[in-house]
């Protein structure tokens, strides 16, 4: 389906939202529907919601600009342009916006006057990759992840070599930067368990592709590596958690009638699936009670209003 064919459901509860196991029930809100927000990107990137503002910033890498969405107006326009071909963005724990930027192979931070710092852009004196993703720690560590996606072409980032290997970061808040797991096969979206005990991490070059979990000490170090979700055909890409430990990811398939959201119990079970017209690469939780999920999708940003909060 065309996302520009698209319509919202007259029905409800919304037969887009699907319940493949019975735990799901309780997430699946009886009057609640799909929504469209906007559209007009190429490829919809890295929501973070702002709460003190009630807007989402998103990314839209192939025309290098941040969007924003306004949820008192409804409006979706131009944040930041140029934006060095922004890829995933969080807030941090002072709520300042933290960006993955393709562009200048780096890790930025906006500041409270708007200016830029940059926070990361080397590893032992070689410029990363292309970083993707990025979360937060309790503790004000920064996570992301570094794989080459963006040096393939000019289109997602800039053409280029990669310098190291396809690993896992963390930066301390004494702005140290750890390598905290090497050689991934494309290391993407990741997310802590509500706990912060576990980290999830999508590999999207693996064959299946697959998320796998890490233990992770007081020390932020990683241990027990193991795999979790089997993806099959399917293309896990960002991922949030719900206060329960559930997991929220972003999914699309080579066939279509899988791309979406597809949601997971903390045992890696499959028990839910959000249906989209267009392939989902990222997502988070928003709206004034964090539980309103935003799904930036190819072109598009959907909302779905569920009975969870994000964790």
């Amino acid at each position: 389906m065309d996302d520009r064919d698209w319509r919202p459901s007259t029905r409800v509860p919304d037969p887009a939202v699907r319940e493949l196991d019975p735990r799901f029930a309780h997430y699946r809100l009886a009057h609640a529907k799909v929504e469209r927000l906007g559209g007009g990107m190429r490829w919809a990137e890295g929501p973070a919601w702002f709460a003190d503002g009630r807007y989402v910033l998103l990314t839209d890498l192939p025309n290098d600009r941040i969007m924003r969405w306004d949820e008192a107006t409804g409006v979706l326009g131009v944040f930041r342009q140029p934006a060095n071909q922004a890829n995933g963005m969080t807030r941090d724990r002072q709520g300042r916006l933290l960006v993955c930027e393709h562009g200048g192979r780096q890790v930025t931070r906006t500041e409270y006057d708007g200016s830029i710092t940059v926070l990361a852009s080397h590893f032992e004196g070689k410029p990363l990759n292309s970083p993707n993703d990025i979360v937060v720690k309790s503790d004000d560590s920064i996570w992301f992840t570094d794989p080459p996606f963006g040096l393939v072409s000019d289109y997602m980032g800039r053409q280029g070599e990669a310098a190291l290997p396809a690993n896992v970061y963390c930066l301390t808040p004494d702005g140290k930067l750890h390598c905290v797991a090497e050689n991934v096969e494309g290391p993407n979206g990741l997310a802590f368990s509500p706990d912060e005990k576990i980290l999830y991490l999508v590999e999207s070059r693996a064959r299946p592709r697959r998320i796998v979990a890490y233990s992770v000490d007081d020390q932020n170090q990683l241990s027990e590596r193991r795999e979790l979700i089997d993806a099959g055909h399917g293309l896990p890409d960002g991922i949030r958690v719900d206060v329960d430990g559930n997991l929220w990811c972003g999914w699309g398939a080579p066939e279509p009638g899988l791309d979406g959201v597809r949601v997971f119990a903390p045992d890696g079970t499959p028990i839910g699936h959000i249906d989209l017209p267009e392939r989902c690469a990222n997502l988070c939780f928003g709206g004034p009670r964090r539980n309103r999920l935003l799904m930036a999708s190819t072109t598009s940003l959907y909302s779905l209003f569920v009975n969870t909060r994000g964790a």
